[in-house]
């Protein structure tokens, strides 16, 4: 498998996606199953909505199944402790400028599949994201985004 294939995930967030689809394949098909069969239950099939939607729900299920397992297949735990000391890299959390705004924000940077811009996670393949990859304290950023240019300045890495 090539590198590219790879997804980085932090410890946790493996272990979360792991009792998700362990929970999943255990309790949550026997749910679905169940309102099937309740559905069923209810007569003639050509015309049941109720079992059209239990079909369509476990089909939804069964996809999200497929994509954690995939998921999980490629899932590689990420070890902070083997990136320079200074540099932003994946699971920095950095307090940034905006420098035309005054706004200060503080991201910490993960995979694609772990980021929630919410709770100040984004992504390393965000444009904020990889324009902050590499960089040092004290640097001046200039981010290409969809509102356009933004410029920051990094105040502070953890």
């Amino acid at each position: 498998m090539s590198e590219a294939n790879f997804v980085y995930l932090t410890k946790e967030r493996l272990v979360e996606l792991e009792k998700e689809l362990q929970e999943m394949k255990s309790s949550g098909r026997k749910e679905i199953a169940a309102k099937i069969a309740e559905a069923r239950a209810h007569g003639d099939l050509s015309e049941n909505a109720e079992y059209d939607a239990a079909k369509e729900e476990q089909g939804l299920f069964e996809l999200r199944i497929s994509k954690l397992e995939n998921l999980l297949s490629r899932a590689r735990v990420i070890d902070p402790s083997q990136f320079p000391d200074g540099e932003i890299h994946i699971l920095s959390t950095v307090i940034i400028k905006n420098l035309k705004s005054d706004k200060i924000f503080e991201y910490t940077l993960v995979s694609p599949e772990e980021a929630d811009f919410q709770a100040g996670k984004v992504s390393i393949t965000s444009p904020v994201g990889q324009g902050l990859m590499g960089k040092k304290v004290g640097q001046k950023v200039t981010v290409k985004a969809p509102a356009g240019l933004l410029e920051f300045e990094i105040l502070e890495l953890r």
